[in-house]
This record gives structure tokens, sequence and C-alpha cells, in this order.
């Protein structure tokens, strides 16, 4: 097995331990990650629909942990006041 079957069996693990996740956020993160490992993986075997694709729904992944982290600073800055 090489580094790149590697990448792709953890890209693997890790969105399908995303999906198991009752957390948002971490749900968000550990499907980030898996899927930008998707991307990497896509890339060395030239899979373009696979890396873009997984590109795309790391970007959404980062849209909404963007979104929820500034919804918790803003409550966080709106309680202190």
């Amino acid at each position: 097995m090489d580094t790149v079957e590697i990448t792709g069996y953890a890209a693997s693990v890790m969105v399908a331990i995303s999906l198991m996740m009752k957390d948002i956020i971490w749900l968000r993160w550990l499907n980030f990650i898996g899927c930008s490992l998707f991307v990497i993986y896509g890339v060395a075997i030239t899979a373009w629909p696979v890396a873009g694709m997984n590109a795309f729904v790391a970007c959404i992944n980062i849209y909404h942990l963007i979104k929820i982290y500034r919804a918790r600073a803003a409550r966080d800055h709106s309680a202190v006041s």
C-alpha cells in the first residue's frame, strides 16, 4: 500500500466519522479534513471530478464554520455588553 492509497483510505474514514458526529462543529471540521484529503487523493490519481467536488464541499464546510463562529462571537459579545 502506497501513500496515495493510504490518503484515500484516510479520507474515507474521516468523512465516515464526520457523519457520525452529533455536534455540527465537529462534523464540519472532520468532514473538511476528509474532503481535503480527498482533494489530495484526487489530484494524485488525476481524478479531477473527485478533487473538484471535494474541494467544493471543503469550501462549503469552511463557509458554514465561519458562519457558526461569527454567530457565536456575536452572541458572546452581546452577552457581555
